[in-house]
């Protein structure tokens, strides 16, 4: 039996659980198809979604295609769970993008379809919705060849588009029109069939036939297919062609175990359990493993489990069962130290890395009741542990808790969760950007042992200097110059004190270098860990720091008759853009927009375009702020402040 995991990706409302309940309702899997808007999808089982009519976690089930298993995980569609979206991308086989006949190409589609082509995953479209009025096939053909590539091949076309009576029919190599398309879309893959062409020899439709599924197995051209997920239009032609056009999973059963953990979640009763795609090998109950993640330095750290239960996706459902074979999704309990991106046996060359994108929105979370504060952090913490896209952060100092996230949808989320799951009751502050600061100069401190003002028995001193772009903190020390126990110590400590710079934020592309030690008789490590606060931050404070906020990268797409009020628009925003392109009836415009005044510019489109502009966002980096910037308060004592930081020290000896 050979096992197909799949996705299916797309942006929001375009339909991605409804195809998937109409997946499962054709194969059998259920008998009744459910809706978004009721809440009955097979899919969406948190409240949340249910409600909403969103999709928030990536969700697994599984069906077959005659012989052939497929699994298949329903992918979030909003922006605020797009890290959600790649952590599923990095354990398919292939994928389905999923593109509204009325809606168009959205924002999100043309994120997606980027990281689909990135990570090489053999993709199919499906332009869905072929049925609702305002649908379009030729012009959204010709966009998608526009905006996403020309590599397309319909292999469908729609009658009666527009209507409940939409149907798909086939294109056949008969059709002279269809026969030149084909090939000249194949040729561009393959030189051998282009020289045949072109040297006027007679390519069958097997040969034809041949090409197209070795193309699109591979990942070099995208079929397109048409349908509706609610009146099930275009959905068995789909299901029929899918083993065929996508790549099945590699036969690795008797290779050494490689699997990558993609998903957390907890039972009612507190268990953890791992959702894992296996690769290559077998997982068994009561095995003992290894779980291996990549440390700073680019070496494994590597913890044992030992499995205690699995369950595989089977038939819309998960059984138990002794042993996982190579190429399945499986749920695995017993990890208690698994996160998510951890290999379980070994590095697998079949699986892609794990990206986890870094949250640059910031809010201040409290529980309504102050004696609810230590549960609250716990249960963010639980929940930080199986979602990446939120960052916890605790200032005993002050005696807040911070979230790090990526969008507004997401506090509701949380709050839903803290409430349902854990009986707690929560309020935020306003979403604020998380800033960085970077050094401005090369900045030098050393403080001596026996020094008056240094109470501590050793001697350091660093250098503070920029770094390389996009480097973050390197750190340097000669071998040898202290007892490694204590050198890590000090490294520990200088980092540490850096992820709060001169005005509070993470001090980044900073280049920092121990360049003068003494390990007098008679110290302690104790000595190291407390002297070196004070060193690292009067080095930073000769270098100066600049503070950096975060911006995104954005392609703005609206009709001609809304480019002045767009421009005006994103100047008054902050923004810095390229000369604007005039494409057809549509001005394009590319350039970086804070993520401070994104999403406020983001909600004006609608209104000032008719609804017909598009904004494509994607992470940017950091630009230096020029004037006034946000501080932040620290979260220890201010080594900054030495007398606060000895009183401090004195105190907790």
């Amino acid at each position: 039996m050979t096992t197909l995991n799949i996705g299916i990706v797309a942006h929001v409302d375009a339909g991605k659980t409804s195809l998937t309940e109409r997946i499962l309702y054709e194969t059998h899997v259920i008998s009744e198809i459910g809706r978004v808007d009721s809440g009955t999808t097979q899919t969406d089982s948190l409240e949340l979604e249910r409600r909403r009519g969103i999709t928030i976690k990536a969700s697994v089930v599984s069906f077959f295609v005659n012989d052939h298993k497929v699994n298949l995980i329903d992918t979030p569609g909003h922006a605020d769970f797009l890290a959600e979206v790649e952590r599923s991308l990095s354990v398919l086989d292939g994928a389905i993008l999923l593109i509204s006949a009325v809606e168009g190409i959205q924002p999100q589609t043309t994120i997606l379809f980027s990281a689909l082509q990135k990570l090489r995953i053999p993709t199919l479209i499906f332009i869905n919705k072929i049925d609702r009025g305002g649908a379009q096939a030729d012009q959204l053909l010709a966009r998608i060849r526009e905006r996403l590539t020309e590599r397309i091949l319909p292999l469908y076309r729609v009658e009666r588009i527009g209507a409940k009576q939409a149907c798909v029919i086939r294109n056949d190599l008969s059709d002279p029109a269809f026969r030149q398309d084909c090939i000249e879309q194949l040729a561009l893959g393959d030189d051998r069939l282009l020289a045949a062409y072109v040297g006027g020899a007679s390519l069958s439709a097997a040969r034809l036939g041949a090409e197209l599924e070795r193309q699109s197995r591979a990942g070099r051209l995208y079929p397109v297919f048409f349908g509706s997920a609610i009146t099930g239009a275009g959905v068995r032609e789909l299901l029929a062609d899918l083993v065929r056009l996508l790549p099945s999973s590699s036969d690795l059963e008797d290779a050494p175990l490689a699997a990558v953990v993609f998903k957390l979640e907890r039972t009612a009763m507190g268990e953890k359990v791992a959702y894992a795609r296996v690769f290559a090998g077998s997982l068994r109950v009561k095995s003992a493993i290894e779980l291996r993640r990549r440390t700073r330095d680019g070496g494994d750290e590597i913890h044992i489990g030992k499995v205690q239960k699995l369950h595989l996706f089977q038939m819309g459902k998960t059984e138990q069962t002794p042993v996982v074979g190579a190429g399945e999704f499986c749920k695995v309990w017993g990890l208690k130290d698994a996160r998510i991106g951890d290999a379980l046996g070994g590095w697998s060359d079949h699986a892609h890395a794990l990206r986890f994108a870094i949250p640059r929105l910031e809010t201040q979370i409290k529980a309504q009741l102050a004696a609810d504060d230590h549960r609250l952090y716990q249960a963010l913490l639980e929940l930080a542990e199986e979602d990446p896209l939120i960052a916890v952060l605790r200032d005993p100092t002050n005696q807040a808790i911070y979230l790090r996230i990526f969008g507004e949808v997401q506090k509701e989320v949380i709050e839903t969760t803290l409430a349902e799951r854990f009986g707690l009751s929560a309020r935020f502050a306003p979403t604020t950007i998380v800033c960085v600061e970077k050094p401005r100069g090369v900045g030098r401190a050393v403080e001596f042992t026996g020094a008056e003002d240094n109470p501590f028995n050793a001697t350091v001193g660093f250098k503070i200097a920029p770094g390389p772009l996009g480097d973050g903190l390197t750190y340097h020390f000669t071998p040898g110059i202290l007892p490694l126990a204590y050198a890590r110590i000090v490294e520990e400590m200088a980092r540490a004190t850096l992820a709060q710079g001169l005005f509070g934020w993470e001090v980044t592309d900073a280049a920092v270098t121990l360049d003068y030690t003494v390990w007098p008789p008679g110290s302690k490590a104790s000595d190291f860990r407390r002297l070196t606060p004070l060193v690292v931050m009067q080095a930073l404070a000769r270098a100066g720091t600049d503070v950096y906020e975060p911006i995104n990268q954005f392609e703005l797409s609206v009709p001609t008759f809304a480019i002045s009020a767009a421009m005006f628009r994103l100047s008054a925003q902050r923004a810095v853009y390229d000369q604007p392109i005039l494409r057809g009836e549509t001005f394009q415009l590319t350039g970086s927009l804070p993520v401070a005044t994104t999403e406020e510019f983001r909600r004006a489109l609608p209104s000032f375009t008719e609804g017909q502009g598009a904004l494509l966002i994607e992470e940017g980096g950091y630009r230096k702020l020029v004037g006034a910037f946000p501080t932040r308060k620290r979260m220890d004592y201010n080594p900054l402040n030495r007398k606060e930081y000895l009183l401090h020290i004195q105190r907790v000896s």
